[in-house]
């Protein structure tokens, strides 16, 4: 029996780094990851009840409110939320100019 050698394969940092050059990859990625600061900018009784759902053309957030008194109270709070929102935006090169509020798209 002949024995095969693996040697052509690529390493795993080859793979990713493909992968990120990649420009959807890497704004799909940029953009989960400042979906992750959702909760810190959040005053305390919203926690839990909003998250981002997606973006819109124009750099429009989308959040997904638990019912439409959510939606309603965090729309009075946009221009405290995206001032605090802006740190992390910097961090990560990012820009979001507007939030749009949506119960619609909690249980999707």
């Amino acid at each position: 029996m002949k024995k095969i050698l693996y040697t052509d394969f690529e390493g795993v940092d080859t793979v990713i780094n493909s992968m990120m050059d990649n420009p959807m990859l890497k704004k799909a990625i940029t953009r989960t990851n400042l979906y992750k600061f959702w909760e810190k900018i959040l005053p305390e009784k919203f926690r839990g009840k909003s998250k981002p759902y997606s973006m819109l053309p124009g750099k429009v957030m989308v959040v997904a409110c638990e019912n439409s008194v959510v939606a309603q109270e965090l729309s009075l709070y946009k221009v405290f939320l995206l001032k605090k929102f802006e740190p992390y935006m910097k961090t990560l090169n990012i820009k979001v100019l507007d939030l749009k509020f949506d119960q619609k798209k909690w249980g999707m």
